[in-house]
């Protein structure tokens, strides 16, 4: 059901779960995810080992607040309903954010996140948490990598010969002062022991360039997308030796907003993104930072004095959200449409007094009966869900 439109302290009536057919879209379903929380963002979708969809996300009042917290739902095969979610993290001290679940090779199941505290996202560190029974239930918090301003967002991709690529971004403070993304830069870590331990590999020339989605293409030929902070086109680089070495990022065609995208390999080998299709030439709405309604923020651990002329460009509207398709390798997205329509208003991400109308953040999954499913914000009060039939793809 499309809500586009629809006043944002009118959404938690709607987040029941429940999977409903959209009234004018064959083959499409919505849901509104359960949540307890004021906000919710972030999502991130994955199949379990037993074919269960799970979706995590952040939750509570406001991003960088010491109450935000992970939580996970899951949709059962078969069932039309999404879960009550379940709290996964619960440090009263820290802003706990961007989670992502990885079903390993021996089985086990690993729930990422990273944790700061109030807007420093330079101090950030990831942690994680390691089911043994299929994601039913996980085992106790722990300090993955605790460089301070490493930061995750996407999937962990397995190459050719066994390694882990978790691809991160680096938060970077300059001039002693708050966080605000102007040198934040991209990497990648590399396990060879099964996430016992962790290489970092920096990515070349990527000021700007974060939340890298890496993409597996056959053989050691990857590609990733990035997500740009200076609100120009999404960017792109590529590997030819299973993700130990990238080629610079470069612009793409399709503009970025200084928001998040993730794109995935569909079953016929095509590319899907789903993004916003806006970027700082649509609009000339700006804001300081992403923290900027957040008090006694400070200078994180990694602030270094440099001037690097550039500006992160935050407060471009974060709509349309939109579904774009590539069957030449990512060298063009000849198809697109809209999947949620908007203003996209996100000058503030305050949610206790429904100032929110973003649609950002998405996560995209191919079932195997090849189905689309879809999760992203929904004016930071709520985690859309969006499943796509196999017959509405190119």
């Amino acid at each position: 059901m499309s809500f586009t439109g629809l006043p944002s302290e009118a959404v938690p009536a709607l987040m029941t779960g429940i999977v409903t057919p959209h009234p004018s879209v064959a083959g499409r379903a919505d849901a509104y995810l359960p949540s307890p929380c004021i906000q919710n963002h972030a999502a991130n979708l994955a199949f379990l080992p037993d074919g269960t969809l799970s979706c995590v996300w952040f939750g509570g009042t406001m991003e960088g607040m010491g109450d935000i917290s992970i939580y996970m739902s899951r949709l059962t095969p078969g069932s039309k309903r999404w879960s009550e979610p379940e709290k996964m993290s619960d440090d009263p001290e820290k802003s706990e954010q961007n989670p992502l679940i990885f079903s390993a090779p021996d089985g086990k199941t690993w729930l990422l996140y990273t944790s700061q505290t109030s807007g420093n996202q330079d101090g950030s560190v990831v942690k994680c948490r390691i089911s043994d029974d299929g994601g039913r239930s996980f085992g106790p918090v722990r300090i993955l990598y605790d460089s301070p301003g490493t930061f995750v967002r996407q999937q962990i991709v397995v190459n050719g010969r066994g390694d882990w690529l978790l691809p991160v971004f680096r938060c970077v403070g300059l001039n002693g002062q708050r966080w605000s993304g102007d040198a934040d830069t991209a990497a990648v870590l590399i396990s060879r022991d099964d996430g016992a331990s962790w290489q970092m590999r920096d990515i070349a020339d990527s000021i700007g360039a974060v939340h890298m989605n890496i993409l597996p293409l056959g053989g050691g030929d990857m590609i990733a997308f990035y997500r740009n902070r200076f609100a120009e086109n999404l960017l792109s680089s590529r590997s030819s030796d299973g993700g130990e070495t990238w080629s610079v990022p470069e612009p793409t065609e399709l503009p970025n907003n200084n928001s998040s995208i993730q794109a995935t390999v569909l079953n016929d080998g095509a590319i899907a993104m789903v993004y916003n299709h806006a970027n700082a030439s649509t609009s000339d709405a700006r804001r300081q930072s992403l923290y900027d309604e957040i008090e006694g923020a400070e200078a994180g651990e990694t602030a270094i004095v440099a001037d690097i002329g550039r500006k992160a460009i935050w407060g471009v509207p974060r709509a349309p959200l939109s579904l774009a398709i590539s069957k030449d390798g990512a060298k063009s997205f000849a198809y697109r449409v809209d999947l949620d329509t908007g203003d996209g208003f996100c000058l503030s991400n305050n949610s206790k007094d429904s100032l929110n109308r973003e649609f950002s953040y998405p996560s995209i999954i191919q079932g195997g009966d090849g189905t689309l499913h879809v999760a992203y914000t929904y004016y930071r009060r709520a985690i859309k869900y969006v499943r796509l039939a196999p017959q509405l793809l190119p």
